[in-house]
This record gives C-alpha cells, sequence and structure tokens, in this order.
C-alpha cells in the first residue's frame, strides 16, 4: 500500500478499517527493529477519506518520532485528516516537544492508537490531552499485535531489565553439539541467516565461556559493516578464562565486548583481557558461576534493554532454572546424533518433577526448509 493508495471495498467489509490502517502502522514500525533501541518501534498513518496521504516511522533514537515525520510530510493536507499510530503519542517534553501538540498545530481531527504508553518514567496522558482538546480519540486497535511488536521496550520501561530470548539449535534427539563439541551445522543455512536477523535487532548477545573455547564464535551478525558498532557481546566468564586470540576479542570491528567476572579475579587477569579491548565487569557468583540475574541487571544499567542468548549448555540451564528468558527461538534439525554422551541442551540439576518444569506457550511454527523453529513464550 504506497502512501496514496486507498482500501477497497472488499478489504472494509473482511476487516474493521481502522485494523487495516494499523496493520499497515505495524508494517511501518517494524522497519526500524534494530535501529531505535531503547526507544519503542512505531509507525504512523496521517489518512484523509480512506487515502493514505503521509506516513512516517520512529528511524533511531534522536531522530523525529513517527508522529511528527508524517505530519511534516503531509503539511497543510494533514488539517482534517486521521492520524493511526501504534504507541500513544508523546504528551511530553524530552528530546522534542510533545507529539500532541504537533498534532494540534497541525489540525488532526481524529487520532486511532494501537496501545497506551506504559512508561512510568514520563508524564504520560497523551490520549486524554487530546480527548480534553477536542479530537476524537480511539485507543486499543490490534492491541495485542501492538503490545507483542514492543515487548522489549515494555519490559525494560517497566521491569527495568533486559528482554531476554534464548536461541538454541537441536538435533531431534536433544544435543546441541557432539562429544568432541562440534556443532558446525546442526541447522542449515536458512536457519542461520534467519539468526543473524535476529542479531541484528538485540542490544547485545551473550554466551558463556565455553561456547568461545570450543566454538571461537565473532558474534555478530552478517552484513554489519566493519564502521557500524553492532550488538555488545557478552561473555559470562567467571575466572577469566577467555584466549587472547578469541575473535570477540579482535580489534577489526568497533563492537563492545563485555566480559562478566566474579569480583575474586586477580587484577593481573583483568588487566590482561582489559588490555585487548575488551570491558571487565565484576558479577556476583552463585554456585562457583556468574549469577545471570546480577548480570542481567548490569546491562540494564548500560540501557541494555534485549539480550540474545546463544550458549552454551551451562549457561541455558540457569537462564532456564532462575527463569530469566522471556522468549525462546528452538531450532529443530533433522539429524540424530543417538548415543548419550552429546552436549545437552542444558546442563545442571534438572525438575524433580513434570509439574515443575518450564511450560511453553507456542506463538508460532515455522519452517526454513527442513528445519523447525518453534518461537514460544515462557508460561508464568
Amino acid at each position: 500500500m504506497k502512501d496514496k493508495g486507498k482500501i477497497d471495498s472488499g478489504a472494509k467489509e473482511a476487516m474493521d478499517v481502522d485494523e487495516i490502517f494499523m496493520k499497515h502502522v505495524l508494517r511501518l514500525a517494524k522497519r526500524g527493529l534494530g535501529l531505535t533501541s531503547p526507544n519503542p518501534l512505531v509507525g504512523a498513518l496521517l489518512v484523509k477519506d480512506d487515502h493514505i496521504i503521509s506516513s512516517g516511522y520512529h528511524k533511531k533514537a534522536g531522530a523525529p518520532h513517527a508522529e511528527i515525520e508524517a505530519l511534516t510530510k503531509a503539511g497543510e493536507r494533514a488539517k482534517g485528516s486521521a492520524l493511526y499510530v501504534n504507541l500513544e503519542p508523546c504528551n511530553h517534553y524530552g528530546r522534542t516537544a510533545p507529539c500532541t501538540k504537533a498534532i494540534l498545530d497541525y489540525g488532526v481531527k481524529r487520532v486511532v492508537v494501537g496501545m497506551a504508553d506504559p512508561n512510568p518514567g514520563v508524564s504520560g496522558g497523551g490520549c486524554e490531552f487530546l480527548r480534553s482538546q477536542g479530537v476524537e480519540v480511539k485507543c486499543g486497535a490490534l492491541e495485542e499485535e501492538c503490545t507483542r511488536l514492543n515487548e522489549v521496550y515494555i519490559k525494560f520501561v517497566t521491569k527495568g531489565k533486559p528482554f531476554v530470548i534464548l536461541k538454541a539449535a537441536l538435533t531431534l534427539d536433544g544435543w546441541i553439539a557432539t562429544q568432541k563439541g562440534n556443532s558446525k551445522w546442526i541447522t542449515n543455512e536458512k536457519s542461520r541467516r534467519f539468526v543473524h536477523t535476529l542479531r541484528k535487532r538485540v542490544d547485545a548477545i551473550m554466551v558463556g565461556v565455553e561456547t568461545i573455547i570450543a566454538d571461537d564464535p565473532l558474534l555478530m551478525p552478517y552484513l554489519i559493516r566493519r564502521s557500524n558498532r553492532g550488538p555488545v557481546r557478552v561473555i559470562a566468564d567467571t575466572n577469566l578464562r577467555i584466549p587472547a586470540d578469541s575473535r570477540v576479542l579482535n580489534r577489526g570491528t568497533s563492537a563492545l565486548t563485555i566480559i562478566a567476572a566474579g569480583s575474586n579475579v586477580s587484577s593481573t587477569k583483568r588487566k590482561r583481557v582489559e588490555g585487548l579491548g575488551a570491558m571487565v565487569i565484576s558479577c556476583k557468583v552463585k554456585e562457583g558461576r556468574i549469577d545471570l540475574s546480577d548480570l542481567l541487571d548490569k546491562l540494564a544499567g548500560m540501557s541494555v534493554t534485549s539480550v540474545l542468548v546463544e550458549g552454551g549448555g551451562t549457561v541455558f540451564g540457569s537462564i532456564i532454572r532462575q527463569r530469566l528468558a522471556d522468549k525462546f527461538y528452538i531450532f529443530l534439525a533433522p539429524k540424530i546424533l543417538g548415543g548419550d554422551n552429546g552436549v545437552p541442551f542444558t546442563r545442571g540439576p534438572g525438575c524433580d518433577i513434570l509439574e515443575e518444569c518450564l511450560t511453553l506457550r507456542p506463538l508460532m511454527v515455522r519452517r526454513f526448509d527442513d528445519d523447525i523453529v518453534i518461537e514460544a513464550y515462557p508460561q508464568r
């Protein structure tokens, strides 16, 4: 649908007209995936007589809000129009003036909002303010879809913690590597490309030091220019065992590498790793390993809003036992390792009874050629 398009009568009959336009708003908002953190993903449409006259989306933190972009493009045509936006327009002064003020200045007569802004750190009240100024406001159009789109933002502003995504690639019999640590490649090329898409969308990628020692991953998405920072790389390494020649310490990229170590590591070890360009942060130790909950709190203090956890089994086990994951991507490949001596999906003590198991609520099951990926949320 282009800016000057018009919805047909068949579409009107099949779905509420506001939902049709909100779906287009969501597609616009998704263009900002991986670019707007710590801000939300927002798209906006201006519509008059069922015609889209202008559109916009939030491109990055510090850039104009989606509403402002759409209003500026429309100019005088915005007068008397309807504005569609997936998140409540801001009603406070931040880096920019309130979007509510611009909405009034441009003469918008109706505003359709997907969801209220949950951020307790702002004054809010955008919808109520617009109503008080005589603007017709409708809230809750495709609210579930709008909420899911900004699930990272919502958790960060309401809980003060990063949104944690656990990604694992398994054989059908549940192994993430052979007994010799070989895991390249369990999944196919299409699955791996999708994982790189996930990497581009998050603020940080986390693994344990055993994964660094075994696989020496770079932990960067495909097609990230060397001049671009890319996601932060986080390594849980209680005793600072990371090899000096590890690729995550490669100075050829500007991506920041954070090593989470126990507070009792020697200053000599710490200086060695810091001399290689990494940032070393001290974290609490729980049962001889980095307390991942404490690490996540420290990352939140650095404005890291989302973390993709990629292994290995020890980290996966801790994440699951502590119920720290907000979302799962489990890739199942049509391979059977056989035997009982591979590297398991999770390490550490499991549940004694099935009633204590973590239950997932599947959201979507899709295929990448012969691979299957389950996208799901934990049932709280």
